[in-house]
């Protein structure tokens, strides 16, 4: 089991607690967590990601056993310690302002 942390906002959308735990097939890569993700909580369609292209929203990071992997490729593996479960994908909403 593949454990995802989620923003409040992303929380609120989907009705979850700070985090989800998601089973997935396969190599565990951003695309086949976030494909996942989308499955489980269709409402999530278009927040994290864009609805045509896939890529990621401007305003999210996603990071892992403290890397910013938000511009890794989108189906390099993710480490170990997220495949087994061990440590969380964690999605972060950024803030911008001026």
């Amino acid at each position: 089991m593949v454990r995802v942390i989620l923003p409040q906002h992303l929380r609120t959308l989907a009705h979850v607690g700070s985090e989800v735990t998601l089973e997935i097939e396969g190599p565990v890569t951003q695309r086949s967590l976030l494909d996942a993700l989308e499955a489980c909580y269709p409402m999530l369609r278009g927040a994290i990601r864009d609805h045509v292209t896939l890529q990621r929203r401007a305003f999210l990071r996603y990071f892992a056993c403290e890397e910013d992997l938000s511009h890794e490729p989108p189906d390099a593996p993710l480490p170990e310690a997220v495949a087994s479960g061990k440590e969380p994908f964690i999605v972060i909403g950024a803030i911008a302002g001026g």
